[in-house]
């Protein structure tokens, strides 16, 4: 067997193979004695069933076998021996394709091998995250927040109007073509103005109403309406109102900490205190991870495989394409070019994936089963009702596992980062974090 470099070009690598036909039949023959001890034929016994029939009847099969063993064989071995790790599968072709047995077996194998990730001095990263405390100002926003959920609605004087927020109380009757419809109808219905409870332009057309009145609501079903029989369909609702009401929040007490699950205010404000400030950590931990990541695109050069860069060029492409054409489901669209723009964020991803992959491996970082389970369980939790599909779903599904875990295994390879990097921590306003953040979701 010959294994013949034909291309060494940055990544790029090419080798011609060759099996000669005495290879190939001295494999052939080890699997034929292999199996003949088990093989039966007619006229013969177990096991004594002549070298030269077995042949003629298996050789064919066996060839074929023979053939990609030793062909893989040379590449396990070419690979083990040089130390290179292809990017992607690497691709063969049999070069001599009017091939016939007692030919040598010639074939042209090409890949691009993934680079070597210099060392990382991180130390020399110098980093600065932000702290934001929860002040009593976000802290009572919150409260009152809660109190606002929590609120009531009195009766407003009877001469008021409905305006919006209000809390409209009243019967009514819809119909379609002047005919009643299954489910149009109601009596001492709550609505809450501006809430978007029921169809578009309805709320609107209660807004100025008073007790004592009765008005018709004229509207339009949605084409998209759920009951097919009404959607596009103009309908008029006869309203007669029995009350307005003005929403009041609740009041910030013991009462309402209470109804959140918390034993008094005291343990409610810890609480959202707590909740805050977990929040104001997990922004600030995506603004440092961020800063962490273009010091490093900056900080570390190495060569690319192109083909794992025009890959994720081509990706990054076509779900912007669907971003802006989201009327446009399947994949039945003129084919879509990579722009430089796409190319420039693809490399970007395509070296800091290979940089923190390596750096995790070095470092042996891993993700726990328990990390996983987790992972999991709170994806689980977006499909209530249906956990045990979910669950039987990830069990099949090695690729989809393999999307849950990347994130975590980068998470916790940039915490690893993080503990020999130069961190200073510098306590800023709650807007000074908001505008950190809105200006990475402008990039």
């Amino acid at each position: 067997m010959q294994v013949k470099e034909t291309l060494n070009e940055g990544l790029k690598r090419a080798y011609d193979i060759t099996v000669t036909a005495a290879e190939l039949d001295a494999t052939v023959e080890t699997k034929l004695k292999e199996a003949q001890p088990e093989v039966e034929m007619k006229g013969f016994r177990k096991g004594k069933v002549p070298m030269a029939l077995l042949r003629k009847q298996f050789g064919q099969r066996l060839m074929g076998e023979a053939m990609q063993e030793s062909i893989d064989g040379a590449m396990n071995k070419h690979l083990e021996e040089s130390g290179d790790r292809p990017a992607s599968q690497p691709e063969m072709k049999m070069t001599n394709e009017n091939w016939k047995e007692g030919d040598d077996v010639e074939v042209s194998v090409s890949y691009e091998k993934l680079p070597d990730v210099p060392e990382t001095d991180f130390s020399k990263i110098k980093l600065e995250r932000m702290v934001v405390k929860a002040d009593d100002a976000s802290v009572k926003e919150a409260l009152e927040n809660l109190a606002g959920s929590a609120k009531n609605f009195e009766d407003r004087k009877k001469t008021a109007k409905a305006k919006e927020g209000d809390q409209v109380v009243m019967d009514f009757v819809g119909k379609v073509d002047g005919e009643p419809f299954e489910g149009g109808s109601a009596e001492d219905f709550p609505l809450e103005l501006g809430s978007g409870s029921f169809i578009p332009g309805f709320e609107d057309g209660l807004i100025g109403v008073k007790a004592g009145d009765e008005k018709d609501v004229e509207v339009t079903f949605p084409d998209d309406y759920q009951a097919e029989h009404l959607a596009g369909k103009k309908a008029v609702f006869t309203c007669t109102i029995k009350n307005v009401k003005e929403p009041k929040p609740a009041e910030i007490n013991d009462d309402l900490a209470k109804q959140f699950g918390a034993e008094d205010l005291a343990a409610l404000t810890a609480q959202i205190t707590e909740r805050l400030e977990a929040e104001y950590t997990g922004a600030s931990r995506a603004v440092t991870k961020r800063a962490l990541l273009d010091a490093l695109d900056k900080k570390v050069n190495f060569d690319l495989p192109e083909s794992l860069v025009n890959a994720e060029a081509g990706q990054i492409a076509h779900q912007l394409w669907h971003e802006e054409n989201p009327d446009v489901q399947g994949h039945d669209h003129p084919e879509i070019e990579p722009t430089d723009e796409h190319k420039k964020l693809a490399a970007r991803r395509v070296k800091l994936g290979l940089l923190l992959a390596d750096i995790g491996q070095k470092a042996d970082v891993k993700v726990t089963d328990a990390e996983m389970t987790q992972a999991i369980m709170n994806q689980a939790r977006q499909y209530p009702g249906q956990e045990r599909q979910f669950f039987e779903f990830v069990q099949q599904n090695a690729q989809f596992r393999q999307q849950l875990q990347a994130p975590l295994f980068e998470d916790k390879v940039v915490d690893h980062i993080f503990e020999q990097a130069a961190v200073k921590d510098k306590e800023v306003s709650k807007d000074d974090l908001q505008n950190a953040v809105e200006k990475l979701e402008e990039e």
